[in-house]
């Protein structure tokens, strides 16, 4: 190593120590002059990627058959801890699902006695009904009005409710799902009201009631059982009040449910 060299080395070195740099690290000298193509540069996200990568994640929201589900077992939790009717009123009141029928104003719970032997089960609240909060004081009630006055009843000897007590948008048909939300508070309304007999009025009331799919028309007229807290109670399906006003001709097939229904009141009568 020539003289100058030397003295330039030496020069380094100390300007290393003035510098702070003065414990090796290493046995290799570093490569300072390393041509750029040797060197493998950092993968540097774009702007746009970093900002995408910040983004919280959005839980997905539930499906409707998951809400629908929930509805249920909240519906069974709370059906169950009801003691009494004004218990049960009071907590459908209070029930979630009430915000899925935007278009009802009262709940619609029931109407005549509650100690009554027979319970007629419809399928929902119309316009008149929820305006009054009682079921079946429309077009459709006072035809019920008539067929009970018919078999020598009044609403002073029956018992009236629906499948919902909401009123749903443009007064249309339950859903089978709606129905099954719903069918908790129904089995423990009529445990507790204890009729001892049911009439199902409707396809809607008939199908969950029973658990079929089969239409009205073969299952009006034949009685079935249903079993309520370990008891036995005997539905009648029949049509429902509302499909006679629009086919008048089958108020026939209604009425011999109807006579039916009187003959099945006999027999208790002894009891």
């Amino acid at each position: 190593m020539s003289t100058e060299s030397r003295e330039a080395g030496l020069a380094l070195l100390k300007w290393y120590a003035h510098a702070g740099a003065d414990e090796a690290v290493g046995t290799d000298a570093a490569a300072l002059y390393a041509k750029e193509a040797d060197v493998t540069p950092l993968p540097v996200k774009s702007p746009a990627q970093k900002q995408v990568s910040l983004k919280p994640k959005i839980a997905k929201p539930p499906s409707e058959e998951e809400v629908a589900e929930r509805l249920q077992t909240d519906a069974v939790a709370l059906a169950a801890s009801c003691a009494t009717l004004d218990e049960l009123r009071a907590a459908m009141e209070d029930f979630e699902a009430k915000a899925h029928f935007p278009a009802a104003r009262n709940l619609v719970f029931a109407d005549g006695n509650p100690q009554a032997k027979v319970m007629f089960i419809g399928e929902a609240p119309g316009e008149q009904e929820d305006r009054r909060g009682i079921p079946f004081v429309g077009r459709s009630g006072q035809l019920l009005d008539l067929m009970l006055a018919a078999v020598g009843l009044d609403r002073t000897e029956a018992y009236i409710s629906n499948i919902l007590p909401w009123r749903p948008m443009s007064n249309r048909t339950p859903t089978m799902q709606e129905g099954v939300i719903f069918l908790p508070f129904l089995m423990r309304h009529i445990e507790l009201a204890g009729p001892r007999l049911t009439v199902a009025l409707g396809g809607s009331a008939a199908k969950l009631l029973l658990g079929t799919n089969q239409g009205i028309m073969r299952l009006r007229g034949h009685w079935s059982e249903i079993e309520v807290a370990a008891r036995k109670v005997p539905v009648l399906p029949t049509l429902h009040p509302a499909y006679l006003l629009r086919n008048p001709l089958a108020k026939r097939e209604a009425w011999a449910d109807f006579l039916n229904l009187k003959q099945r009141l006999r027999g208790l009568e002894g009891e």
